[in-house]
């Protein structure tokens, strides 16, 4: 009796701290997109970073809030147990342009996703 709780115990705690490392890599990818957007880098550019930082599976989008530019990052939880639970997590984070015209929209405009890995 005790066995079968100790291993669901341990599949708890393996998946939580899987959840713990992803949403420091989403927030992390978060925050290097922005830098990246802020010193005027292109947004599929901004997405190979996320996907660098976050990994393949993340997906990021690019928004601009007035003079701010907003990157959005989400990934689910990797391993056994964060596929059986659909956990998703999500980071955002601003930055306000280094350069003058940083800022300007792309064809299509802002807020689009940057993509999704396979």
């Amino acid at each position: 009796m005790a066995l079968p709780s100790v291993v669901f115990l341990l599949a708890m705690l393996l998946a939580g701290s899987a959840a713990g490392v992803m949403q420091l890599r989403v927030e992390e990818a978060a925050r290097g997109g922005a830098r990246a957007l802020a010193r005027g880098a292109a947004a599929v550019e901004v997405g190979g970073i996320v996907r660098q930082l976050a990994g393949e599976t993340a997906a990021s989008t690019v928004a601009l809030d007035g003079e701010w530019l907003r990157v959005t990052v989400s990934g689910r939880v990797p391993g056994a147990v964060g596929s059986l639970i659909p956990w998703t997590l999500s980071a955002s984070a601003w930055a306000r342009p280094e350069t003058p015209g940083a800022a300007q929209p792309v064809p299509g405009g802002w807020g689009f996703p940057l993509g999704t890995g396979t």
